[in-house]
């Protein structure tokens, strides 16, 4: 499977996960997960939802390529890095006043739901396969030798 093909699952099943929290959440549950802005309110449904994880997922997939494609060293654990700053800052909204427990704890799930799936699945190590290097076995001076098993010969 090439990078590309493994990247995109990766940003589908980044879009599933908060969907996921959200059906749970608001149908199965019945929490309605509002936001109050002053006098409007916001209700949360399963569109904005998708569409916000899948503008994370793809500039999350951007920076990485871009530190890929500009061979910045280490691309992929600055990367990670990069990636846990945004969850952490992605909370700060979540600490205001606007909501309450239950939309508070449902879009803190499905934050750490998109994390959970682009962390380790763009930031991962990449497959052998996948980066480009095949391998077709240990060749005659890779190969490991042990001593017979018995009493040595002199």
């Amino acid at each position: 499977m090439s990078a590309r093909r493994r990247r995109l699952g990766v940003t589908a099943l980044a879009v599933l996960a908060p969907v996921l929290v959200w059906l749970v959440a608001d149908p199965l549950l019945g929490h309605r997960l509002r936001i109050a802005d002053g006098e409007q309110t916001l209700d949360i449904g399963a569109a904005p939802v998708a569409v916000v994880a899948l503008l994370a997922s793809l500039s999350g997939w951007a920076l990485l390529a871009a530190l890929e494609r500009f061979g910045v060293r280490r691309a992929r654990a600055i990367w990670t890095g990069a990636a846990g700053v945004v969850l952490a800052v992605s909370f700060l909204p979540l600490v205001g006043d606007g909501m309450d427990g239950g939309t508070r704890v449902s879009l803190s799930l499905m934050h750490l739901a998109v994390a959970a799936v682009l962390i380790p699945g763009l930031g991962g190590r990449a497959h052998q396969h996948s980066a480009g290097v095949h391998t077709k076995g240990l060749g005659p001076a890779n190969r490991t030798t042990t001593p017979p098993a018995g009493p040595a010969a002199d």
